[in-house]
């Protein structure tokens, strides 16, 4: 009971500013016994908050009323973590493919009286990679960052200092690792800390986490191939999903989808996926990684292939209904020619794409729910920004706090309801909940970001693919919502930081195999 006290007082405020400093630590420290001890505190201190903020939840009954079981079950987790980290320490090229498998899945979890559906078996294989790294780091035999690859090289085996980043990405990672402190330290005056809390235990600290581990990982042809190929697969098979759901008129997920679907005469899908709009920006993203194939491969049967994946996920594509992940999709298209091709064919592809979207618009308006207007098409979007503008406009340097949006917003737009979590474009809720400090370190970040994933990335089509992939996804959040509270943006970094960290030449030539796109990708993808 004294610790509970403890942890229900003032200390999880200082707890949370603690685990993120933690976490970047862990991001940006170049020695590797420093970035396990940073990890394992980071570790063992967020479930440790979170235990104090849903310590009287009804999840935990079981643990008040039978505390043998609970310390059983935690035993057997951690059994789990022990043995899947000894894998990973034995391959560590296994740690990449686990967490693209583990990233789509959510587990409905309720915390602080509210239900989220939280990545349970993401977090699994980020403490599995942090154990192993933490043991590999603390005993001298941690693997260093790669600076360079010849394409098949398994990680070097001997402990030796990590070589320096360039500083494009150490830029990158320094705004990456500042924006999670600020998060913290702002929740200090926010009025919704439980909110804060939750998104700093659940998503950035164990994000930063994976960031690390997938950041050291070497990105050989075969590794990159290998999760292009898992990704594809999970992609078809959610799809798959779907198509069950549209035909049997079921949801499998989501109340509020479930009673939507009765009302309206069209029917959205979900999949696996609680949000259609999620569910549609992992279908666009994996789509523009596919693209990248047919654009570079020269292979037929390559192109045929992955024509045909293609043409399953678009048509699970439109069943979701998302507008928001047909204009990524879109967008990140156009990158991809842009650099495949000329800027000027790629704009004059794009003009020719819009005007037919703006005809089929104007024949058919009630399909897009343009009869209800602008702000009901866009389900009550535009509202919700003028009222983040107006949040900001009352406090615009500082903003109202760390995960304040929803109660801010609800204070002054009681009608609205449970739909104020966040404005629905990223940069407005962070300028009402985080004022203008947040959103310069939050602009900062995607500059950097971008520069990085796009900096010489013509004569990568690894890196072409990523970069397509992080523009798209960055559009999305533009529409919809969660930019770093989703693991997909964090793997796309760490992935594009680790290719682009690598030098453009040495001495054995590799700069040669790196420059020739088009022959790397038809041994990488074909």
């Amino acid at each position: 009971m004294l610790i509970y006290g403890a942890l229900s007082g003032p200390l999880p405020k200082v707890g949370i500013v603690v685990a993120a400093a933690l976490a970047a630590v862990a991001m940006l420290h170049r020695n590797a016994r420093v970035q396990a001890v940073a990890m394992l505190g980071a570790l063992v201190l967020a479930p440790v908050l979170l235990l104090g903020d849903i310590w009287h939840s009804p999840q935990l009954a079981v643990v008040h009323r039978h505390p043998l079981v609970a310390v059983v079950g935690a035993l057997i987790a951690l059994a789990a973590v022990a043995a899947a980290a000894l894998l990973v320490a034995k391959h560590p090229e296994v740690l990449a493919g686990a967490v693209i498998v583990a990233l789509p899945f959510r587990i409905p979890i309720e915390s602080g009286g509210v239900t989220s559906n939280l990545l349970v078996p993401l977090y699994f294989v980020v403490a599995a990679g942090a154990v192993a790294f933490i043991v590999t780091a603390l005993r001298g035999r941690a693997p260093p960052e790669p600076a360079a690859s010849d394409g098949n090289a398994r990680l070097p085996a001997p402990a030796t200092p990590v070589p320096p980043r360039d500083g494009p990405v150490r830029w990158l990672e320094w705004l990456l690792a500042g924006y999670v402190v600020l998060y913290a330290l702002q929740a200090a005056y926010s009025p919704k800390f439980t909110t804060a809390l939750q998104q700093v235990v659940f998503f950035y600290v164990p994000f930063a986490l994976a960031y690390c581990l997938l950041r050291r990982l070497d990105w050989t042809q075969r590794l990159t191939r290998a999760c292009l190929a898992l990704l594809a697969g999970l992609a078809v098979l959610f799809a798959l999903v779907g198509f069950v759901e549209y035909e049997t008129k079921t949801i499998f997920l989501n109340p509020k989808l479930i009673a939507a679907n009765q009302l309206h005469a069209y029917f959205t899908v979900n999949s696996v996926f609680f949000d259609p709009n999620i569910f549609g920006r992992f279908l666009a993203l994996v789509m523009i990684l596919l693209a990248s194939v047919i654009l570079y491969a020269r292979r037929q049967r390559t192109v045929l292939v992955t024509g045909a994946v293609l043409a399953i996920l678009w048509v699970a594509l439109l069943l979701t209904l998302s507008r928001s992940s047909i204009g990524a999709l879109l967008v990140g298209l156009g990158a991809l020619a842009a650099i495949r091709w000329r800027v000027g064919r790629a704009v004059f592809i794009a003009a020719g794409v819009v005007a037919l979207a703006v005809a089929v618009i104007a024949i058919t308006p009630t399909t897009f729910g343009l009869n209800q207007g602008l702000n009901g098409a866009s389900s009550g979007r535009p509202g919700l920004v003028t009222g983040g503008l107006d949040l900001f406009k009352q406090r615009p340097l500082w903003g109202y706090g760390s995960g304040s949006f929803e109660t801010e917003f609800a204070a002054r737009h009681h009608e609205i309801g449970e739909t104020t979590s966040a404005s629905h474009t990223i940069p407005i809720t962070i300028a009402a909940e985080q004022g203008l400090i947040g959103e310069l370190v939050y602009l900062g970040l995607v500059l950097a970001a971008l520069f990085v994933l796009f900096r010489r990335c013509r004569s990568d089509p690894a890196r072409v693919a990523i970069a397509a992939a992080f523009l798209a996804l960055l559009f999305h959040t533009l529409l919809y919502a969660d930019f770093l509270e989703d693991p997909i943006t964090w793997t796309l970094l760490a992935i594009g930081s680790a290719l682009a960290a690598r030098p453009a030449a040495d001495s054995g030539g590799r700069g040669s195999q790196l420059a020739a796109g088009d022959r790397e990708l038809q041994q990488q993808l074909a």
